[in-house]
């Protein structure tokens, strides 16, 4: 794993730090490449449960390292952590412009550094901002607010990114890190993993459906549960007055349906 991304998995969770302090974390295609990596293995190894995102210390990342050709460093990250079948929580625990908002903007939750600035300025350089923020941006914080953030190039503080639906919370800066891992932990140890896969998944997809698809799609999504090992685990818990030991695995038991937005969706039958 390259130098510029540190991965530490313990107890469910892993920490991926983008780490170039000196640069503020900007973003290259070394450090892009290696964090491809690490979400393909957080989506693939069922023991990882959760996925904080954050960096390292004074920012969480200042966006495209410019020494380096515009082709070369992008936001568009493969796969995405929204594609990711584990909760990703973002831990912006400093600055986060252009390609450092993006990938945080990717994440399912949000924990942002109330003095830190943020923005994505790419049009007042000329090109276009990308990560996907054509696409998270309006889910999050509106049409109003994405046509603001984007056309203006303009910054802001966490509260405002709070405010706009960008940020879970904004907290002060020391804060943030472990508010995100005491998350993290949270869903590890509590939420059933295959159960918190399929609702982030049709969380995100579900946008762009027919509420009866939605609808559809939670009663059979919800029948193959109901086939896994961790639907007979939830019930025995809830008799014995226990937490439940989840054992399920999101990678065996991942159905047909993997994600559309078009009305045309097959059936999990």
């Amino acid at each position: 794993m390259s130098s510029e991304l540190l991965v530490d998995v313990s107890a469910g969770i892993a920490v991926l730090t983008l780490n170039r302090p000196a640069q503020q974390n900007a973003f290259t295609p070394a450090m892009t490449s290696a964090l491809n990596t690490a979400l393909r293995r957080c989506d693939d190894e069922d023991a990882i449960r959760a996925v904080v995102i954050t960096g390292t210390q004074p920012a969480f990342c200042a966006g495209a390292d410019l020494s380096q050709s515009a082709g070369e460093v992008t936001g568009h990250l493969d796969p995405p952590p929204f594609r990711i079948r584990k909760p990703v929580i973002a831990a912006v625990n400093g600055h986060a412009v252009g390609i450092g908002l993006a990938v945080a903007l990717q994440c399912d939750l949000r924990y942002f550094a109330e003095d830190a600035v943020y923005g994505l300025s790419q049009v007042r350089r000329g090109v276009l901002a990308d990560g996907y923020v054509h696409w998270t941006l309006p889910r999050l914080a509106g049409l109003a607010n994405a046509a603001d953030i984007l056309l203006t190039g303009r910054t802001f503080d966490g509260a405002e990114a709070a405010a706009m639906g960008l940020a879970n919370a904004c907290l002060p800066g020391p804060e943030v890190l472990p508010t995100a891992l005491a998350v993290a932990h949270d869903i590890a140890n509590g939420s059933a993993p295959l159960s918190a896969a399929l609702s982030k998944r049709l969380l995100w997809e579900g946008v762009g459906m027919e509420s009866a698809m939605v609808g559809q799609l939670e009663t059979e999504l919800n029948h193959h549960i109901a086939k896994g090992i961790d639907s007979g685990e939830a019930m025995a818990a809830f008799r014995e007055r226990r937490n439940p030991n989840w054992s399920g695995s999101v990678s065996e038991e991942w159905p047909a349906w993997d994600g559309a937005t078009t009305a045309d969706q097959p059936s999990l039958d």
